[in-house]
C-alpha cells in the first residue's frame, strides 16, 4: 500500500468519525429537546449537543474538502454558532423565566427565586 492511499483511508476514516459523531451530538440534542422536562432544560440540551453535533459535521466538511474557500466558511459557521446559539438558548430561557413559565417540579434549587418580578402577559380589564 502507498504512503498516498494510507493518508487518504485515515482522511476519510477522521471524516467518517467526525460525520458520525456529528449525527450521535445532533441525535441526542434531538431527543433532549423532547424528552427533557422544562424549558431551561431543553434550551441546554439543544445548545450544548447540537452545538457540538454541527461542529462535527462542519468540521468533516472542512476535512474532506481541504480547500482554503471552504474550510474560511466551515469556521464562519462554527464560529457564528458559538457565538449564538448560547446567547439565544440564554435569552429562550430568561424569557421562559421571567414569563413564570414553571420549572420542573423535581427542581431542588432556584436561585432566581425572589430576584427579578416576574412579568405576567395578562391583558388588563376595565372592570
Amino acid at each position: 500500500m502507498s504512503q498516498a492511499t494510507t493518508g487518504n483511508l485515515f482522511l476519510d476514516l477522521l471524516v467518517a468519525a467526525c460525520l458520525i459523531g456529528g449525527g450521535v451530538f445532533s441525535l441526542v440534542a434531538g431527543i433532549g429537546v423532547l424528552r427533557l422536562q422544562d424549558v431551561l432544560q431543553r434550551c441546554h440540551a439543544a445548545t450544548k449537543a447540537g452545538t457540538l453535533g454541527v461542529g462535527l459535521v462542519v468540521l468533516a466538511v472542512a476535512l474532506y474538502f481541504h480547500s482554503v474557500g471552504v474550510t474560511s466558511r466551515a469556521v464562519a459557521i462554527f464560529a457564528f454558532l458559538l457565538l449564538t446559539a448560547p446567547v439565544g438558548a440564554h435569552m429562550i430561557g430568561r424569557a421562559a423565566y421571567r414569563t413564570g413559565v414553571p420549572l420542573w417540579d423535581k427542581t431542588e434549587l432556584d436561585e432566581l427565586g425572589g430576584r427579578y418580578p416576574l412579568k405576567k402577559d395578562t391583558p388588563k380589564t376595565d372592570a
